[in-house]
């Protein structure tokens, strides 16, 4: 997930009540073993998808310290399990779970992540006996898959890209920021941070006002920012070679339906499903009160909007994979 709209503002296997079981996972990670999280009888069904996750300290079920409790990691591998399509989802490398992967889980870059992905693929497939994996990856998740598919790896089934960027993310973070209009006291020291990543250089956290220096922009995660805002979604995607769905909330303040556009713009053989009264984190929505939209963030008892399951699997089950 991105959050700059918001600046200011491991047990043993368990009986699950979806479709098959809900169980412990590992992958090999650079120091340590990286964790996660398999729902649904993965063996049976042969088909399997990898949940990448948003940015920042998001854990295997979708949360985060940041103020996200909506669940939706946990939800979407419930909703698949029970259409008979088997999910891991995952703790990234030095957080949580996976934090004896790696000494620190903010120093790192797109591509640490791209590794992680193609480990994660070859735990599963061994675990599994799949003959490929799905990456359905959320927000920023979604340019991780994309990344791991331009980067040449093997076994992917296809990708689902859930409101993912479809734009630079130094282009996505201005417009979020802008469109707070509590930001508009940082706004220009914002962007000029962002012009300064993009130029790959590092932002003196010092010369910044106190909101951004301590979170956009704190100088632990400035390395993984310059390696991020180098990457065009649409440039990965013109390069992918499997089935892609690209799926997009009309109420999505973070990412918005022009992204979308500019993915399929891309990859016109890509699918695009846009769902109404559906936020970043797929959830429900009817009005256009920003306080209702993030107040669901916060909220794991409401459901995923509908269709979200139903149109990934429907999409899985199409392929034939």
């Amino acid at each position: 997930m991105l959050f700059a709209s918001l600046v200011l503002g491991t047990a043993a296997a368990l009986v699950s009540p979806v479709n098959g079981t809900v169980s412990d996972i590992a992958a090999a990670g650079p120091n340590g073993p990286l964790k996660g999280t398999i729902t649904g009888d993965a063996g049976a069904v042969g088909t399997v998808v990898l949940i990448l996750p948003g940015s920042g300290p998001t854990d295997r079920n979708g949360d985060s310290p940041l103020g996200i409790k909506a669940a939706t990691y946990r939800l979407l591998a419930e909703g698949l399990a029970q259409n008979g399509i088997a999910s891991v989802r995952i703790d990234k490398r030095g957080l949580l779970a996976s934090a004896a992967a790696v000494p620190d889980g903010n120093a790192v870059t797109l591509g640490d992540y791209v590794t992680d992905t193609k480990s994660w693929i070859a735990a599963i497939r061994q675990r599994t006996g799949a003959r490929c994996v799905w990456l359905l990856g959320h927000s920023e998740g979604g340019l991780v898959a994309l990344a791991t598919a331009a980067s040449g790896a093997e076994h992917i089934c296809g990708l689902v890209l859930v409101s993912t960027p479809g734009r630079p993310l130094g282009v996505v973070l201005k417009e979020q920021l802008g469109a707070n209009p509590a930001n508009a006291p940082i706004l220009d020291a914002a962007n000029r941070a962002i012009d300064t990543l993009s130029a790959g250089q590092r932002v003196d956290a010092a010369s910044l006002p106190p909101p951004l220096a301590t979170t956009l922009f704190r100088p632990q995660i400035q390395g993984f920012l310059i390696s991020e805002i180098a990457v065009d979604p649409a440039v990965l995607i013109a390069k992918a070679s499997k089935p892609v769905l690209v799926i997009q909330g009309q109420k999505d303040l973070q990412v918005s339906v022009a992204d979308a556009h500019r993915l399929m713009a891309a990859d016109p053989s890509a699918t695009l499903m846009l769902l109404p009264e559906t936020n970043h984190v797929l959830k429900q929505v009817a009005s256009d009160d920003r306080r209702a939209n993030f107040a669901t963030y916060a909220d794991p008892n409401l459901p995923l909007a509908p269709n979200v399951v139903k149109t990934v699997a429907h999409f899985i089950e199409q392929q034939g994979k």
